[in-house]
């Protein structure tokens, strides 16, 4: 490729690439180093002392007190995995329209002989809580056997408020199973699996757990284990039965993701040294600076309301007449930086921003020094000034020194 100077543009971009997409997110180096290791065998006493730790890890890090399966799949398949345990064909789910992954997710229970009855949205709010116990209130035949939303939308930077929609269960007295996915938010936006009543939570790897893509995961109620003992959904590989046996004692019925696993255990380690509620009030911290140069460069966030405002990812709306395409094309050849694409609805209305993972002060403000600079150069209208913004509220926000011991 040339340049109109005619010179030829190096196809060596030096320094390092902002992979500032919302997951995967970028790996810290102390993982890498963890998943450098040999394969050991997955039935001796050495991985079984792994599996241990990484499957209690993930019991905390769900907040709750029961068992976590492990696959060694995507975000995808532990969708799956929520559904077949627990429901049987012909079935009736209610699910929300949040964005392009609760789409999706509809799209997977449809193939699978459910009936779906998707309550609409505009993409810019979480899931209504309100509608929820509308419908189910409506529902005295009982035929939803489970209510499925999103909780951190990563198409559009919403997250659904699950406490409410648990409340709207409980106020309609429906006994629905909730199953909630929090693939974008776990490890990132606050999640308590028991005390938000959730009966499947639904999370996968490349996210706020720092690693590479090829593990997932379902948490699961007690309410949820009993109705997989009824459930006529046909499974083989995603049986939850066939796995908590082995995992009792540390082990899994097939060959596990041995080397992600090795990665997994250092991403608790990492978590739980900074402590969750640190880790939560970061990601909010990030999130709320990054809104700071959105404002101050006068575009507009697609997340409508504020409560809902996501901690993990930050999606800002272009222009009418601007293709954000264009825009992340030039942050990506001029600046070495993967801004998040618009998906479905919103596709090419808007880039996504993802603060999540291992990721600091610094990593923010060169990321919205390249997207203040790639707006300049793709002649969007915007004000100056964003950078300085979110450096403002960063240092406003900076947790003071003494609080760090010597």
């Amino acid at each position: 490729m040339k340049l109109a100077n005619g010179l030829a543009l190096n196809s060596h971009a030096s320094g390092r690439h902002f992979l500032q997409i919302p997951g995967p997110s970028n790996v810290p180096d102390r993982i890498l180093r963890a998943m450098d290791n040999a394969t050991i065998d997955h039935r001796g006493p050495e991985f079984q002392e792994l599996g241990r730790s990484v499957l209690s890890g993930m019991r905390k890090i769900f907040q709750t007190s029961g068992p976590v399966v492990i696959y060694p799949s995507s975000g995808t398949g532990a969708w799956e995995a929520a559904l077949v345990n627990t429901l049987s064909p012909g079935d009736t789910v209610l699910m929300c329209e949040t964005g392009q992954f609760a789409t999706l997710w509809h799209k997977i229970a449809s193939r699978l002989g459910l009936n779906v009855e998707f309550i609409p949205g505009d993409w810019r709010h979480g899931a209504d809580a309100t509608e929820i116990e509308a419908r189910l209130r409506a529902d005295s035949a009982h035929r939803f056997k489970a209510v499925c939303v999103v909780h951190n939308e990563t198409s559009t930077g919403v997250t659904s408020r699950i406490p409410l929609v648990r409340q709207a269960m409980d106020r309609a007295g429906h006994p629905a199973l909730l199953m909630v996915d929090t693939i974008s938010g776990l490890a990132s936006a606050d999640y308590r699996h028991d005390e938000w009543g959730v009966d499947v939570s639904v999370s996968g790897s490349q996210k706020g757990l720092m690693l590479p893509p090829g593990i997932s995961f379902n948490a699961i109620s007690e309410k949820a284990l009993a109705a997989s003992k009824d459930a006529k959904m046909p499974r083989s590989y995603w049986d939850w039965s066939e796995m908590l046996g082995p995992n009792a004692n540390g082990f899994f019925p097939y060959t596990p993701a041995t080397t992600l696993l090795y990665g997994l255990h250092e991403a608790l380690a990492m978590l739980f040294e900074e402590g969750l509620p640190q880790v939560f009030a970061r990601h909010q911290r990030f999130a709320a600076a990054t809104r700071a140069a959105a404002n101050a460069w006068g575009l507009e966030i697609l997340c409508a309301n504020p409560e809902e405002y996501s901690p993990v990812l930050t999606t800002i709306m272009m222009p009418d007449g601007h293709n954000a395409d264009a825009l992340r094309k030039i942050a990506h050849e001029r600046f070495n930086m993967s801004l998040g694409q618009g998906l479905g609805k919103v596709a090419g209305k808007v880039f996504r921003i993802g603060h999540l993972g291992d990721f600091n002060d610094l990593s923010l403000i060169g990321t919205l020094g390249g997207v203040e600079m790639s707006l300049a150069i793709a002649g969007v209208p915007f004000n100056a000034g964003g950078v300085q913004a979110a450096i403002r509220y960063l240092a406003d926000s900076a947790v003071p020194l003494s609080s760090f011991s010597a």
